[in-house]
């Protein structure tokens, strides 16, 4: 039996595939061990892949950050394969290569049997650091400098760090790199702050005497790794900027393109056109202004500012095409240097939607009665599912999961038959089901699915169909059966068959005149009227009320196949 989530309201889940922003960044390698902090991520492939190239590379060791391990005290030990904290993998071992994946925001030791260049591509990542009081903490700086005699010093960069008291970090605090050539007892060897050059790419050992997530003097706050991701619907964002130091600095913001996908992953069809937000006082709005080649903003010492951006998706027209560009910020010390992904997608209101209808009138059927409104709102439930071509079906039930068609998509079906179990695919599927309908696979809606247009579908509940209301399975007057319960009756003779038309018109606003943040974009919603036929003999039933619709999926395609034989 699959696992399935049964209840249709119990989780609204979004499912889309996961896109990204690339670029390469090269690191110079000694020979001998090198310590090297990933800012991107780089898990598109396994780490035999990434370095099968580079043949000069033997052993790759990621860093583990365990908070119960106690600090160290003299220098930080040798890695071992029975700790942890590491995990390894070597090339010429293949029972020690349990490093799969090249994670971002991560340190690694890297052995070279020879001095050489690495370039990694990676996509772009948010920096994120744990620094953890209880352990020793191998971390990368996300710095403009490279190490050289023009890089910032190390103690102006950690200036601003939070434990700071007389001296960098904390009074007494260790700090070492890694040297190339084997392990001693100089290598790692200790630095000294004041003495030793930023380098973007290289990874420390620090003792620490606070728990923190320091990243550099200028931090970012997003609302999430996938930084500015618009996706289909959000038209603006926000980036939050800390100055930790105690002089003002100016950042300058530019727009970088993202390079091509690395094999296997999906396409960056083009970049992103980004606005800078401005509110104007006056008109008490945000001003549009085109971004171009980017923007310098002061910020004050120990201030605090946000960057509001919005996007333009006028030439992005195809519905599967992925726009894509890295925001690149730096400071006027030299002392940041962060990448952060944007992305945007087609504005479009395909995908899976569930819409909630609130019946508030009903016409009545007792002679001289007056009045129409219901005592209290009256709840339908409907699975919506528009495609990328404008095609709007109700949909009785819908699977989302890992199909068991070719490649095993990500994907919709209405049929159990057509999603792959998650002992199959390692995924659970969900299912999503309304008890309205009658027995079908689904149905076309007729009229366009947008603001301002009406969508009806019209719905036949045969007179035997399970769901109509006039049978009930074991009363002998609600069978459908004649009194030797051997020959089905027609329509008419102990239950009906109902006619169902129903109409969803779509307002730009909610029709109560309340405000609902995203109405228009990620809810959809306005007027609701339904006529039936069928239930009462002499007159037909109008209902009416107000209906909101929320999208638990952007996957622009279902597969309609029933079964798979």
């Amino acid at each position: 039996m699959k696992s399935l989530l049964l209840l249709l309201l119990s989780v609204l889940a979004t499912t889309a595939t996961v896109q990204a922003q690339w670029y390469s960044k090269t690191y110079s390698m000694v020979a001998g061990w090198n310590a090297l902090w990933l800012s991107g991520d780089a898990t598109y492939a396994t780490a035999a892949e990434i370095f099968s190239t580079n043949t000069q590379v033997s052993e790759v060791w990621r860093w583990n950050p365990n908070p119960d391990q106690t600090g160290f005290t003299g220098s930080p030990s040798a890695p071992t394969t029975n700790s942890e904290e590491w995990t390894v993998w070597k090339r010429d071992d293949p029972a020690e290569q349990k490093l799969t994946q090249m994670m971002g925001n991560t340190s690694y030791l890297v052995r070279c049997d020879a001095a050489m260049t690495l370039t990694l591509k990676q996509l772009a990542l948010p920096p994120s650091a744990t620094w953890l009081i209880s352990g020793s903490n191998f971390i990368g700086l996300p710095g403009l400098g490279s190490g050289d005699s023009t890089s910032p010093l190390l103690s102006t960069y950690l200036a601003s760090f939070p434990s700071a008291e007389t001296t960098v970090l904390a009074p007494g605090s260790k700090i070492y790199k890694y040297v190339g050539g084997d392990f001693s007892a100089t290598n790692p060897m200790e630095v000294q702050a004041g003495a030793e050059r930023l380098n973007s790419g290289q990874a420390y050992w620090f003792e620490s005497a606070a728990t923190t997530d320091f990243t550099g003097p200028v931090e970012y706050e997003l609302p999430g790794t996938s930084g500015l991701a618009f996706g289909r619907t959000l038209t603006a964002m926000t980036v939050g900027v800390t100055n930790r130091l105690t002089t003002g600095v100016t950042l300058t913001v530019r727009l970088e393109s993202s390079e091509p996908a690395p094999a296997g992953q999906p396409a960056v069809t083009g970049g992103v056109v980004l606005t800078r937000r401005i509110f104007n006082s006056t008109t008490n709005e945000y001003d549009e202004i085109p971004m171009g080649g980017g923007f310098t903003v002061a910020v004050d010492a120990s201030g605090r500012t946000n960057l509001d951006f919005g996007v333009d998706r006028s030439d992005i027209t195809e519905f599967d095409a992925f726009h894509a560009s890295i925001l690149r910020i730096t400071d006027s010390q030299n002392l940041t240097d962060v990448r952060l992904p944007v992305s945007v997608l087609a504005a479009s209101s395909a995908g899976l939607w569930i819409a909630q209808a609130k019946v508030t009138n009903v016409s009545s059927t007792v002679p001289g009665a007056t009045g129409t409104t219901t005592s209290q709102p009256f709840t339908l439930v409907f699975l919506i599912h528009l495609d990328a071509s404008g095609v709007s079906r109700l949909l009785p039930q819908v699977f989302v999961g890992k199909l068991a068609t070719t490649g095993n998509p990500l994907g919709l079906c209405i049929s159990e038959e057509m999603i792959l179990s998650q002992a199959e695919s390692g995924v659970a599927p969900r299912r999503y089901v309304t008890c309205q309908l009658p027995a079908i696979s689904y149905l076309n809606g007729v009229g366009d699915l947008e603001i301002g247009s009406t969508v009806t579908w019209k719905i036949l509940v045969a007179h035997n169909d399970p769901t109509n209301p006039f049978v009930h399975t074991y009363h002998p007057d609600h069978d459908n059966l004649d009194p030797s319960f051997s020959s089905q009756l027609k329509s008419g003779e102990e239950s009906y068959t109902i006619d169902r038309t129903c109409g969803f018109t779509f307002t730009s606003e909610p029709p109560n005149g309340s405000t609902v943040v995203g109405w228009g974009t990620t809810i959809l919603g306005g007027t609701y009227a339904e006529l039936v036929k069928g239930l009462n003999g002499r007159q037909d039933l109008s209902a009416s009320g107000t209906f909101v619709m929320r999208r638990i999926s952007e996957i622009a395609d279902i597969d309609l196949t029933t079964s798979s034989k």
